[in-house]
């Protein structure tokens, strides 16, 4: 692969029916594309977490998608509440999440340590009341 393919998606708030789409696609992408076993797999679990967090938490957003020969970037960019302390965010388990969510099975806590686990560099920014933009690159 010589040149970079970019994609853009866009997710939408507290929609469970269609939350993953956008990693299912990067990943049938890089299924074709011959990317190895491995990397498709921390590009799909990273990337579903994200959205999946963009679903529960932020009214939703925009996810760039740069694959080029070496890496795949995502960026996960949101216009939502913002996370007040990113340190204790990082932590497995504590969630913000309501209970309706939780009882459909999501808000464990688990959607920014999974994504940290599942790249090889993640970047959190994030401003209370202006939004939340999440940067994964997994190497190739």
């Amino acid at each position: 692969m010589s040149k970079t393919i970019k994609l853009v998606y866009e997710v939408t708030a507290d929609d469970f029916t269609r939350a993953g789409e956008a990693s299912g696609d990067v990943k049938s992408k890089l299924k074709m594309m011959g990317v190895s076993p491995e990397a498709v797999r921390k590009v799909a679990i990273a990337m579903y977490e994200g959205e999946i967090n963009m679903v529960i938490h932020a009214g939703g957003g925009r996810i760039d998608v740069e694959i080029s020969e070496s890496e795949v970037t995502v960026v996960l960019a949101d216009k939502g509440p913002g996370i007040e302390d990113i340190e204790q965010a990082m932590q497995a388990g504590w969630s913000t999440a309501p209970d309706n969510v939780r009882s459909l099975g999501f808000g464990a806590g688990m959607g920014l340590p999974n994504i940290k686990k599942y790249s090889d560099f993640m970047d959190v920014k994030s401003q209370v009341g202006a939004g939340t933009t999440v940067t994964i690159k997994v190497l190739l």
